[in-house]
């Protein structure tokens, strides 16, 4: 009986310990147990398209991936951020997950963060954590990579860590290949060239900031780089700069080069802060990074502005999706891996103009879903990701279509007008000296094309500037004189913190420069042209010194009168020059703007320029200013943003004489208001139905008021989530080309009923824990088994941390994070102004706001 039961309990539980000989068990060996990654059928996936996830990546074993290459016979070759490289064979589409096949590659190489397979090699970028130094390395193979030869050190790159060197990728021709580094990657030297005129400077015309956390602080620019070398890794051309820190790059079937460039989440809510974007890196770009408040705004024009504003979010891995088995328009996206906000974007671009439009879909999201790679294998046509990295749970996922729309190869491309072909056309003079180059660029310096006058302009730069200055000085035709003149101020004048020791600017040039500067007449400029005006103006002043008595004298009378503006950029110029120049009068014009600025980045703007005016103030004007800070203290931003307020204040007060600081000693001590005091409370008007809202702008959207309705935005507290025209915050969706792409009625639904259609992208989630804890807001950072949770979306630093080893439950909120009865306070004609000033998309010269 007793081995009839033993028997019977073997066969139903074969793990029990064998009881037939009343022996004991031997030891039993501890099962490893991997965790899962995030379960496929919890994830969001495009209509009509299926994941499945592969593989869960054993963490003490083969670590946590972060980068991805396909070898030519279908396989992945995946890296572990601080380990070795594995091969992966995926089953047939359709087999079973549990036939993926990884195993580890015998070579001693790893920690890479990129992958390339050409020209019979394979390619590595190491990004130094722990055992290897960070270069780019070749390892060659005889038989499609079963075995390998070698490793050789191809070129050492000066930098490490997560802001290092990043991709490897195959040009077009399939030539050469092209390298990725981010910020905190030193510019390699020598360069056997450079598309980028080696001219690059902070070019601040007022002292710079520095990172407010201390991150980076004593870095100049240009920022992350992107290089052509060749297949030996010798010659290092330099192609674009000025990036935050973009960790991968793709190339579109015309040739032209796109990355997707990481933000500073701690700059949240400060006039600096740029949102995660993607950007063309076109030949010779310059995207404006630079270290703490130094960064570049996107109108500048001695760079380029982003093809798309994502938001916030932390970029990784990026593809194209040519190769796929997919719908024609998938097979045209350029898929963008978000590790923080588990995203994969699909992103669609359009030609326009030299450059292109474009707009993003959710391809794919999960909670957690922190991404770091795509690629599509060609052999089988479907589209693989990976998420891991800073030794998350890692796991491989594949995604193929099942829907019922063709998914023929495409072989014609949306076509390119004679725009692109002429910046092309430009863009060969970029680099090289070039007798054709200035007659060929001139006539294109004041063109109409943003990416066409910046190609002519940086072709001109290339060029001797002894054999083009004198036509510079003289240019009568405005717009062209503008390019000219910006080429010349950078080519000739040197900017001081690069070059410290630099002889003194020629005095003839400098005086013809800005006679040449003055006959530009202001009454006859854009917008646009006037900024860029005053970006010229800024660069001379800061590579060629300060002006003589006389030439301040003219400048302050000429720039006095032109401020206040009406638009925000050019108060914010103006402002940083006639601080500069010590204008009188300044003090009290820029505090009338703080008090009135509807949002705390143009408050914040104006006040980081006043703290370097000495002269013109008033002891109430001094109060005022100081009082602001005490205001300031209440506001919300990243976390830096508390140590930039601390700076601009212990600079200002550097100004100051001992007396005065004995004046406002009670304000320089005071601790900062209690209450928050950002946005003026408004009195209840009437509970707003959409159907009248609907109605009320259906017959109302003219003659309206540009101005108060940006104001409105900011009392409505809009600017403190969203992005609009390069401003404000960006933990709710960027809304600047919201109009084109939704309904009027669909757009105040998201006012009105904010929980009704809630975007995936924002939602946010409810997590419950084994230890009883309810935790809502959004995902916006991983380390280890650590969530990171926003719970505020008017605090970028309300961050909860959530262990996900005592996740009980985790799912999407059916509340919207925004506020409801945000319309409540308002009248009908300020709902008016507001919708008018949404729709806009920024554009002050919209027929809604023409008087009739």
């Amino acid at each position: 009986m007793h081995r009839v039961l033993v028997a019977c309990l073997l066969a139903a539980f074969p793990f029990l310990p064998s009881l037939a000989d009343d022996k004991p068990a031997p030891p039993r060996k501890a099962r490893t147990v991997v965790p899962a990654a995030t379960a496929a059928d919890t994830l969001k996936v495009a209509k009509g398209f299926k994941a499945e996830l592969l593989y869960s990546v054993p963490k003490d074993t083969q670590g946590s991936w972060v980068n991805m290459c396909v070898d030519p016979k279908g396989r992945l070759i995946v890296s572990d951020q601080y380990g070795g490289l594995f091969r992966v064979t995926p089953p047939a589409v359709g087999g079973p997950a549990g036939d993926t096949k990884v195993e580890p590659i015998a070579v001693p190489l790893g920690e890479a963060q990129g992958l390339l397979w050409a020209f019979d090699s394979l390619y590595v970028v190491v990004n130094r954590g722990q055992k290897y130094q960070s270069g780019l390395y070749r390892v060659r193979s005889k038989d499609g990579g079963d075995t390998f030869e070698k490793v050789e050190t191809l070129k050492k790159i000066n930098g490490d860590g997560e802001h290092g060197p990043h991709a490897v990728l195959l040009s077009p021709d399939r030539t050469s290949l092209y390298v990725v580094c981010g910020d905190g990657a030193q510019m390699m030297k020598p360069l056997a060239g450079s598309r980028v005129p080696k001219l690059w400077g902070e070019d601040h015309l007022l002292p710079r900031l520095p990172d407010g956390n201390g991150f980076m602080r004593g870095v100049l620019g240009p920022g992350g780089c992107i290089y052509r070398v060749d297949p030996d890794g010798k010659a290092w051309e330099l192609v674009s700069t000025g990036y935050r820190n973009q960790f991968d790059a793709a190339f579109n079937r015309h040739g032209d080069l796109f990355t997707y460039d990481a933000d500073m989440e701690w700059d949240m809510n400060t006039p600096w802060y740029r949102p995660t974007r993607v950007c063309l890196a076109a030949s010779g770009s310059e995207f404006g990074w630079r270290n703490g408040a130094g960064k570049w705004p996107a109108y500048y024009p001695d760079s380029l502005p982003a093809v798309l504003n994502i938001g916030p979010g932390s970029p990784t891995g990026v593809c194209f999706g040519y190769g796929a088995k997919f719908p024609a328009k998938y097979q045209e996206a350029f898929f963008m891996c978000d590790w923080s906000y588990g995203k994969l974007y699909a992103t669609h671009l359009t030609p326009d103009g030299a450059a292109y439009k474009a707009e993003a879909e959710e391809f794919v999201s999960g909670t957690p879903l922190p991404l770091t790679d795509v690629v599509v294998n060609p052999k089988d046509g479907a589209l693989y990701f990976a998420i891991g990295g800073r030794k998350t749970t890692s796991g491989l996922y594949r995604v193929h279509y099942v829907g019922t729309e063709s998914t023929a190869p495409v072989t014609d491309a949306a076509p390119l007008g004679p725009l692109h072909a002429l910046r092309r056309q430009l863009e060969q003079f970029h680099g090289r000296h070039d007798a054709k180059a200035v007659e060929a660029a001139w006539p294109h310096l004041g063109h109409s094309d943003r990416y066409v006058r910046f190609a002519a302009r940086v072709a001109v730069e290339h060029q001797d500037p002894k054999t083009w200055q004198d036509r510079a000085v003289s240019e009568t035709d405005p717009a062209k004189a503008l390019g000219a003149l910006l080429a010349l101020v950078r080519a000739t004048g040197k900017d001081p913190l690069h070059h410290p020791k630099q002889p003194p600017a020629d005095a003839t040039l400098k005086g013809q420069i800005l006679d040449a500067l003055g006959r530009v007449a202001w009454d006859g400029l854009s917008t646009e042209q006037r900024l860029d005006l005053l970006r010229v103006y800024a660069i001379f002043f800061n590579r060629f010194g300060p002006p003589d008595a006389e030439s301040r004298s003219k400048a302050i009378a000429r720039f006095d009168t032109k401020y206040p503006a009406k638009a925000r950029e050019l108060n914010a110029d103006l402002c940083q020059l006639l601080v500069y120049l010590e204008a009188p009068g300044t003090a009290a014009k820029t505090l009338k703007l703080i008090a009135e600025a509807p949002t705390q980045e143009e408050q914040m703007e104006y006040a980081k320029s006043l703290r370097m005016l000495k002269t013109g103030w008033t002891p109430a004007g001094r109060k005022e200013y100081f009082s602001w800070y005490l205001k300031a203290a209440n506001y919300k931003g990243g976390s830096s943003f508390r140590g930039f307020l601390r700076m601009m204040k212990d600079d200002a007060v550097t100004t100051l004489s001992a007396a005065e600081k004995a004046e406002l000693k009670p304000i320089l001590e005071a601790n900062p208001e209690t209450a928050t005091v950002a946005v003026k409370p408004r009195p209840f008007v009437k509970k707003w139905k959409l159907d009248e809202v609907v109605a009320l702008t259906g017959r109302g959207l003219t003659g309206r008021d540009f101005d108060r309705g940006r104001t409105l935005f900011g009392q409505a507290q809009c600017f403190a989530c969203h992005r609009y025209d390069n401003e404000g915050g960006s933990q709710g969706p960027d809304l600047t080309s919201a109009a084109g792409r939704f309904s009027v009625r669909d757009l105040l639904e998201s006012v009105v009923e904010p929980s009704k259609v809630i975007s995936d992208q924002y939602a946010a989630v409810n997590i419950e824990t084994t230890d009883g804890r309810l935790v809502s807001g959004r995902v916006v950072n991983h380390s280890g088994d650590d969530i990171i949770v926003n719970t505020n979306m008017l605090d970028p630093n309300a961050l909860t941390h959530v262990n996900r080893k005592r996740v009980e439950r985790m799912e999407t909120s059916k509340v919207s994070m925004m506020p409801e009865a945000l319309l409540d306070t308002f009248k009908e004609d300020e709902i008016l102004d507001l919708v008018a000033y949404l729709l806009s998309r920024g554009e002050r010269g919209n027929k809604m706001f023409k008087k009739e």
